[in-house]
Formats: structure tokens, C-alpha cells, sequence
């Protein structure tokens, strides 16, 4: 009988950081094409994405803005992946297909509606679908430009800069013509962030006090926050900012661990919000693979792209065996960039 490989979530995580023992491991029999339904397809996943919001996922909280993964159930994620069989006339073997909710396994049965075609664009290979146009870099591309409405000359503070999601801000900000400045969490990352081509970057970790550092490296404040870690970073954004600034909430990864909600960080400037009249938005980019920002997103950064106007780096993992580790060291920051598995 043949095996294959399968990731599921053994334990919930419910506070702190998850462990691998939080995950299990395991073989199981292979799908074969003959256990197909009419409209259903047999993928063999390529590259797995890796992101900040499945912590979430771990929880087994029921009321998020995602489903939590189910104990004993494989972990699922964007995905990019080869169609080995299909039973429906809008797949056929060999097609190159995207799943936004792929089970984390060597080969699995979905139904045709829940995956779509890959986009062949110039210049993108097989991983960029998972990288430089995955969900972190759409993510980008509609909180600065749909929710920060940039307008040239203005400055934009970035966090977390080196991310999957910070990388691509910084480059968009910078083709338009913003003055962007930009944090993040080690040297080496702080420069990596320069080369981006952001006219100002530094270590967060090293600065001494944050508040301190962006008033003086930011003397005339912030249009546009582009926040992806929340707590006494946003506190500090928020004392400095100019009217009528833009905040756009894209993620709190210093919340994401805490031991309990009783050691959430309480945001002291809010009042920031009504004095200096400013527009502060989260947004979940799930909700929003149907809107025609989609296509706008991913032909304007395959443009890019192509054209070498942008780059985006990747941490890759070879694996799927390796896929929970690699989880871990996202969250611990010990990725540098978009983190990937490659089955």
C-alpha cells in the first residue's frame, strides 16, 4: 500500500508558544484517483505557505475571524499544487492550481470549486505563487494602497519591515514615491530592508526607546502606519502622527503569545484617533480573494516583478515533515522573509 505524508494538529495551543509535540506527524494510505466524485480533483502539493495568522488557527477558539484547525485533522493553508486526476472539465492532469485552504499532505481529494488556476505570468515560477504573490503580499498591496490611500511624498513607517508582508510594503511605498521608513528586529534585517530602498531603517531591538527614536528620525510624523505587530509600537505611532494619518491594522504578533488576555498590552494614545481625525482600519484579506482588487494586485506585482523593479525574499524549508518547525520559527522571528515549505 502506498504512504504518504500528513501534518495534523495534535494539541490545541491555547496560550504561549506552540511545541512540536503539538503536532503529529504521521503516514497514511495515499488517495488513488479511483476514489474520485464527480467534480472533485487529486492534487500533489509543490510549496506549502507559512504564516503569522495560523496561530490563531492552533487556538481551538471558536469565535475568530478564521476557523480554528480541529484536533486529530490535518493543518490546511494556501498552497500551490499539480493535479494528478481530476472528474471535472475545468481541471485536467498537470494543471498548476492554487488552494487557500490545502490540506497540509503530499497528495489529497478536494472538490474543483474550492481551488482555481494558477496565473501564468512572465518571470513567475512555481514558488513565487506562494511567495512574491502569495496572501502576505496581497496583504500588502491592499492595506497600503486600497486602506493607506499613499500620496506621493508623503512618509509611511512600516513594521516589521523584512517580513512576508513588510517586504512588500516597503517596495510598494518606495514605486510611489513615499518616504518610507521601516523597523525591524536584527541588523542584518535592517539592511536587507535598506537594499528594499527604504531611506530609513533600523533595529527596534536596539534602539532604546522606540517612542524616542521615530521622533527623531520622523521630525515632521507619520502619514501612514503600516502596523503588523500592535502593542506599545502602535501606542508610540500613535503619539506621533500627522493629521488625518492613515493606521492600517494588518496584524499584532507581540499579542500572539501571551499567557493570558490579562497581559494584552492596553493601547494608552487612542485618543490620538479623535484629535488628530485619523482613519484606523483593520482588514482581513480572506475575505477579499472576490474582490477585483485580486487581479489588480497580481497583475500590477507580476509587472513588477518581471520587470526587477521589486524583489521578494523566501525562507524555504524542504519537507513537509519540517513544515511544524518551520511554524515555530515563524513565530519566534527566526524566519527572514516569506516563509515556505517545499513538499
Amino acid at each position: 500500500m502506498s504512504t504518504i505524508t500528513s501534518v495534523s494538529l495534535k494539541n490545541y495551543v491555547t496560550s504561549g508558544s506552540a511545541q512540536l509535540s503539538d503536532f503529529a506527524i504521521e503516514k497514511i494510505a495515499a488517495p488513488t484517483k479511483n476514489q474520485l466524485k464527480p467534480e472533485q480533483v487529486l492534487l500533489r502539493p509543490l510549496y506549502f505557505s507559512v504564516d503569522p495568522y495560523q496561530r490563531g488557527r492552533l487556538s481551538g477558539v471558536k469565535d475568530s475571524y478564521v476557523a480554528s484547525y480541529k484536533k486529530g485533522e490535518p493543518i490546511t493553508n494556501f498552497l500551490v499544487a499539480r493535479v494528478i486526476a481530476s472528474t471535472s472539465l475545468s481541471f485536467k492532469e498537470n494543471d498548476l492550481v492554487l488552494d487557500n485552504d490545502g490540506k497540509w499532505q503530499s497528495e489529497y481529494i478536494t472538490y474543483a470549486k474550492d481551488i482555481h488556476h494558477a496565473a501564468e505570468k512572465p518571470g513567475i515560477d512555481v514558488r513565487d505563487h506562494v511567495g512574491v504573490l502569495s496572501m502576505p503580499s496581497y496583504t500588502a498591496y491592499y492595506g497600503l494602497m486600497i486602506i493607506g490611500t499613499p500620496k506621493k511624498g508623503e512618509t509611511i513607517l512600516v513594521s516589521s519591515a523584512s517580513g512576508a508582508v513588510g517586504q512588500m510594503v516597503v517596495q510598494l511605498a518606495k514605486a510611489i514615491g513615499l518616504h518610507v521608513v521601516a523597523f525591524a528586529g536584527s541588523d542584518e534585517k535592517v539592511e536587507h530592508v535598506k537594499k528594499l530602498g527604504a531611506d530609513i531603517a533600523f533595529n527596534y531591538k536596539t534602539c532604546g526607546d522606540f517612542g524616542q527614536t521615530i521622533r527623531k528620525l520622523i521630525p515632521k510624523k507619520i502619514d501612514i502606519y503600516y502596523d503588523n505587530v500592535g502593542g506599545p509600537y502602535l501606542d508610540a505611532v500613535l503619539a506621533h502622527v500627522n493629521n488625518n494619518a492613515r493606521i492600517v491594522v494588518c496584524g499584532a504578533i507581540t499579542q500572539y503569545n501571551l499567557a493570558c488576555n490579562d497581559d494584552a498590552y492596553a493601547i494608552k494614545n487612542i485618543t490620538a484617533v479623535l484629535v488628530n481625525k485619523l482613519r484606523m482600519e483593520g482588514f482581513i484579506i480572506l475575505d477579499l480573494y472576490d474582490s477585483p482588487h485580486y487581479t489588480e494586485f497580481v497583475d500590477h506585482v507580476s509587472k513588477l516583478y518581471h520587470e526587477g523593479k521589486i524583489e521578494y525574499r523566501v525562507s524555504e524549508v524542504e519537507g513537509l515533515e519540517n513544515a511544524p518547525q518551520a511554524i515555530l520559527d515563524l513565530f519566534a522571528g527566526k524566519n527572514f522573509g516569506k516563509s515556505v515549505v517545499k513538499a
